[in-house]
């Protein structure tokens, strides 16, 4: 019976989780569709780029969505072990209650990070260094977010946060306490990490086209592989090289 609650309980999250990661793509695909369509439908409000209050709450919503579609799936695995764990912690009250205060923690994180690039991408609009169509107006500029996005790959602070992703098993036997009286900044703290590991890979989007559908979905599978492979630790170093090579060929053809 018990084996049975288990089972059926992680089917609802794993249910949950992906009723909202595909809500969040649900605005993606169309909005981004239209966006390099029409703009008549789901992203005509980009034609009107007045950096207002509305305006920006409009941006970061966009970004929220965004890294909810791209980094909640990847964030699978640390969110079934964490049901695991309050499943078996008998002194753990309201299971259900608890782990939605821990997904809510992570995205408060990623919430964090889309303020960030909210108002980034602000900047950029004021400087003209962002196209009307959010893509890098200057090969300087991509070139020059290419090579730092690659050279984060190689960094103490990338590796140190990616550990914590790729092991969320020893996350939780550093940080579990008996009860779990803290899911929401458990939650957010592993959130945190993540953002630590994927905010420069983000960052590219601004290569690409923030709402490119390619640079989405491509950066999404790296995050995916990056996390969850057995050598994906190492493949994201060599790639980071690569992406280092590409900005230097995009600044070089651009002197």
């Amino acid at each position: 019976m018990r084996k049975a609650l288990y089972l059926r309980d992680k089917i609802f999250v794993i249910a949950g989780l992906a009723g909202v990661v595909a809500c969040a793509w649900a605005y993606l695909l169309p909005a981004s569709l239209d966006m390099y369509g029409r703009m008549d439908g789901p992203a005509a409000w980009m034609m009107h780029a007045t950096w207002d209050a509305h305006y920006l709450l409009l941006i970061f919503l966009m970004w929220t969505v965004m890294m909810v579609a791209m980094m909640l799936p990847s964030a699978l695995p640390t969110l079934l072990i964490f049901h695991t764990a309050i499943r078996n912690d008998k002194q753990v009250r309201s299971p259900p209650q608890r782990m939605f205060q821990f997904a809510t923690g992570y995205l408060l994180a990623w919430a964090g990070f889309s303020a960030g690039a909210t108002v980034l991408q602000w900047a950029l609009a004021e400087a003209a260094l962002l196209s009307p169509m959010m893509v890098s107006a200057s090969p300087w500029l991509g070139g020059a977010l290419l090579m730092f996005a690659g050279l984060y790959q190689w960094t103490p602070l990338k590796h140190a946060c990616l550990r914590h992703c790729r092991s969320p098993l020893a996350f939780f036997m550093e940080h579990w306490r008996p009860g779990m009286p803290g899911a929401l900044p458990l939650g957010l703290r592993h959130g945190l990490y993540c953002v630590g590991c994927c905010w420069a890979l983000m960052l590219l989007l601004f290569v690409g086209g923030v709402m490119s559908l390619l640079w989405i979905g491509v950066i999404t599978a790296f995050v995916l592989l990056e996390k969850l492979m057995p050598y994906g630790a190492q493949g994201g170093q060599w790639s980071g090289l690569a992406v280092v090579m590409a900005g230097l060929w995009v600044l070089i053809t651009s002197a």
